[in-house]
């Protein structure tokens, strides 16, 4: 029998269970089918050329708390120009000449205070194009309970963690719609873990780490 997230399984067991479906760190570009994107719910709108798009990476850190994985999220600041207020993944553009787990690692220490020797890389999870220009990679890592982290005030106003399965159940990805700046009408996936509302982008790429993990078809 596979084990999942969702089941039973020691630490080891689920590490080995969750690298093993992810990409390695040093694997080239993925095929275009490989990508998902804010596109995907939204056929009509043409996506930004992949040549016009900026490179970006998150991390998605789950942390080992003996009851089970949680994932790390953000909520961005409210003084930000873009995105004001959001749940985020610790993350941000690519430097020039910096992998994208240089790229997750660095972010989460600049935005949370996370000390990147805390976090054992698991591999890279299916890149995600975002409607505002990004191409965003996701790099999976582990990270042990008793940490401490602090907001960067400029970046993020809250950090809080979400139960891995509660994100990871399809049960709990909707499909909402809402107007653009521009009044356009966009579809995309959002999660609501208590009073946390985990939509757009990231939601997607936590969708998309679902279907990868257990091989679901997704939009």
């Amino acid at each position: 029998m596979n084990t999942s997230p969702l089941e039973p399984a020691s630490p080891e067991e689920l590490r080995a269970w969750i690298a093993g479906h992810l990409d390695p760190l040093e694997v080239g570009a993925p095929a275009e089918e490989d990508v998902r994107s804010d596109h995907d719910l939204n056929p009509g709108h043409a996506p930004v050329p992949a040549a016009a798009l900026t490179q970006a990476a998150v991390l998605i850190g789950l942390v080992e708390h003996p009851n089970g994985l949680s994932v790390i999220l953000t909520r961005r600041a409210d003084t930000l120009r873009s995105h004001t207020g959001q749940v985020a993944l610790p993350g941000g553009r690519c430097d020039p000449g910096e992998t994208p787990w240089e790229t997750a690692l660095r972010e989460a220490r600049e935005e949370i205070g996370l000390d990147p020797t805390l976090v054992t890389l698991a591999g890279l999870s299916t890149p995600y194009r975002t409607g505002t220009g990004f191409h965003v990679t996701p790099v999976v890592g582990f990270i042990a309970p008793g940490f401490e982290l602090t907001p960067n005030p400029g970046e993020v106003a809250d950090i809080f963690e979400t139960p891995f399965g509660f994100l990871m159940d399809p049960l709990n990805h909707q499909e909402r719609q809402g107007k653009t700046p521009l009044g356009e009408t966009r579809r995309f996936y959002a999660m609501t873990w208590e009073d946390r509302y985990i939509w757009g982008a990231t939601a997607g790429i936590l969708r998309a780490l679902y279907a990868r993990l257990y091989g679901a078809a997704i939009a």
